[in-house]
């Protein structure tokens, strides 16, 4: 079973290469047939890989049959299999909304880069060196560059300047860390690295420090932390709504970067070379939640309010998964899961809104045609779940986040600021709701289109599911956060991997 750990990676390069030399030679009714079909077939692979690692086996795939550390090594458990499920799952409703919206038409090679994005993400998830780690994030960067100016409007091309920008700076930054790491330890392999880490001596560990730090640099401008997140609201703001509920994974990159790697090479065993991620993030992370609730407050326009928000999600999640603890970690990979899905959605709801409003798009204005019962029912759920309204996933994911940073230090500070924070974002997407749906003309609503809520029924579908498997699901998140923080286990899994030596 082993060999199918590649196959994320490879499914969606080889669809994506072959799409791309086709070029005009196939139509677009072709290339969506294969967008679907490639992604639905990700779909299925990432979960037979989700069952394989939910057994508590370690996979390991060495490319060339390398024995890692030389080798390149893709790596299966828990936390990756995890990831590789909800990116194939989002990314389907992403494409439905997409083929549904004719988003996919605006530019010949959509479905290449759709496939090339896919790739960058799985490889990202599943990569067990950072310098792979680091190809595997330019290939999703380049990918998600090109989708967020689909369209090509005059909002999506300075947004895109500045995505660009920020992020080859973080690019820069990335590799300068990688240098100083492999100049101290011969090694980028994570679980060879947290081998060597420890045993450093003491005039080598001001520089792995350093490097350390740049790494949560580059991880928390992926993951929008604060001060580094000022790209995101005009960047998914200014994006087409199916592109954006796509990005909707992109910061749970920096924050899967995050914990794989402050856990298995910085965590507690790297001895005085730990940087005591905790002290940094948990703060920055809780400014970020603040900053991105009152960001929604402020907003003018849906999108922007819906960026506020995710903001206010990455926040969320790192301010508790920093604790590093069992119980904090679980809490906050199922809290992951969540705030993906129903930040997807309000993207897809807040699209289908705007869109049907003409020239006032997604401003805030009470002006407009109504709105169909079905998208204001959407909205409404996509309001409960993102605040966190009993019994949904998104209240019980916020219960469990309180419940697991309880012992905590910061304990005082994390509940005032996600309670506070959800009471804001409640009063802001209300006030939106009234707007839109109450303080409209009695003009008819426009006929839906063919498909238009089948992608938000997808996510809803998604959401209910777990919210009743609410349990069985936290019992898999308590597993994958204590396989996890077995680190000798981890790099056993990976240096003892077959291969030549």
């Amino acid at each position: 079973m082993n060999q199918w750990i590649i196959a994320p990676v490879l499914l969606p390069a080889v669809v994506a290469g072959g799409l791309m030399l086709a070029g005009s030679v196939v139509t677009l009714r072709v290339q969506r047939v294969l967008g679907l079909l490639a992604t639905a077939v990700l779909l299925a692979i990432a979960l037979v890989l989700l069952d394989q690692a939910a057994g508590g086996s370690q996979g390991v795939y060495t490319l060339g049959h390398w024995r890692p550390p030389f080798g390149i090594a893709l790596v299966l458990d828990r936390l990756s299999a995890v990831m590789l499920a909800l990116t194939a799952a989002l990314a389907l409703c992403a494409l439905v909304a997409a083929v549904a919206g004719g988003v996919d038409a605006q530019g010949r090679y959509f479905h290449a880069l759709f496939q090339f994005q896919l790739m960058g993400l799985n490889g990202a998830f599943l990569t067990g060196d950072l310098f792979n780690l680091f190809v595997f994030f330019e290939v999703l960067l380049i990918a998600s560059y090109c989708l967020l100016l689909t369209g090509s409007t005059p909002a999506r091309l300075r947004a895109g300047l500045h995505y660009v920008v920020v992020n080859l700076v973080g690019s820069s930054l990335f590799l300068i860390a990688v240098g100083l790491l492999y100049a101290m330890t011969g090694t980028l392999n994570l679980a060879d690295l947290a081998h060597k880490v420890p045993l450093l001596a003491a005039e080598d560990r001001l520089l792995v420090e350093s490097a350390a730090l740049l790494l949560l640099t580059v991880f928390g401008l992926k993951a929008a932390l604060f001060p580094l997140l000022l790209w995101l609201p005009s960047a998914y703001s200014a994006a087409a709504a199916p592109v954006a509920a796509l990005f909707a994974i992109m910061t749970k990159v920096g924050i899967y970067s995050i914990v794989r790697v402050y856990v298995t090479v910085f965590g507690p065993a790297a001895g005085e070379a730990a940087p005591g991620l905790g002290d940094w993030v948990v703060p920055a992370g809780l400014i970020t939640v603040v900053w991105g609730a009152l960001g929604a407050l402020a907003s003018r326009r849906l999108g922007s309010m819906a960026a506020h928000l995710t903001l206010m999600s990455a926040g969320t999640i790192l301010s508790v998964a920093a604790l590093t603890t069992g119980p904090a970690v679980s809490a906050a990979l199922y809290y992951l899961l969540h705030s993906t899905l129903a930040t997807a959605l309000l993207f897809l709801v807040c699209g289908a809104v705007a869109e049907r409003r003409g020239a006032l798009g997604d401003r805030l204005q009470r002006a407009g045609a109504a709105q169909p019962v079905p998208l204001g029912i959407a909205f409404l759920l996509s309001v409960m779940l993102v605040v966190g309204i009993p019994p949904l996933s998104g209240f019980l994911g916020k219960a469990m986040l309180l419940q697991g940073s309880a012992a905590a230090p910061q304990a005082v500070a994390i509940w005032a600021v996600l309670l506070a924070s959800s009471f804001v974002a409640l009063i802001a997407l209300a006030r939106a709701g009234m707007t839109l749906f109450w303080a409209v003309r009695a003009a008819p609503a426009p006929p839906s289109r063919a498909g238009e809520m089948a992608a938000p029924m997808l996510l809803l579908a998604g959401m209910l599911a777990l919210t009743v498997a609410a349990e069985p699901v936290k019992r898999f998140m308590d597993a994958t956060a204590a396989q996890l923080g077995d680190v000798r286990s981890y790099s056993e899994a990976v240096l003892n991997a077959p291969g030549r030596p």
